[in-house]
């Protein structure tokens, strides 16, 4: 399943393989059935996103993007699933400089796909219609953090 891609401009001589993309963790939790299958109520979606990235060999990355979905109705909640997508990469010819945005974007870009089936099947699976995800633009959150953390004011040091 080897997939070169450019990671990043100006990266000449830069590789990006993935090498494995696995579900790393699901969990799925029905608290109202067989009740929740009787509400005519079109239920509110709150979805969650978190991402992390580690090498774990020389040039070898595993990257998870967990997503969260919570769908209620008034206060009670009609479903809850998290999957844990995850993806091994081997990056090469990135400078180390660079190697956070291609983490925090090229690898998540490439795991979004997988996590929305998964958790659109355990969704169906569970009773309920499938929820569609719209696309993300990881390099756009990645701008916007990068954006907040440098506008949080930085604490002063206690003698």
């Amino acid at each position: 399943m080897a997939d070169p891609q450019q990671p990043g401009e100006g990266a000449e001589g830069a590789t990006f393989t993935i090498d494995k993309i696995y579900v790393k963790d699901l969990s799925l939790e029905n608290p109202g059935a067989p009740q929740s299958f009787m509400t005519q109520e079109q239920p509110h979606i709150e979805v969650g996103l978190r991402t992390r990235g580690e090498q774990v060999q020389p040039d070898v990355y595993e990257c998870v993007l967990t997503v969260t979905l919570t769908a209620k109705v008034d206060d009670k909640t009609l479903f809850l699933v998290e999957a844990s997508q995850a993806g091994i990469f081997t990056i090469r010819g990135v400078a180390p400089d660079q190697m956070q945005p291609v983490i925090a974007i090229n690898c998540p870009t490439v795991l979004f796909p997988y996590v929305r089936e998964t958790l659109s099947d355990a969704i169906i699976r569970a009773g309920f219609p499938p929820v569609h995800l719209a696309p993300i633009n990881f390099e756009g959150l990645y701008r916007q953090q990068l954006a907040q953390a440098q506008a949080q004011p930085v604490p002063a040091a206690v003698n």
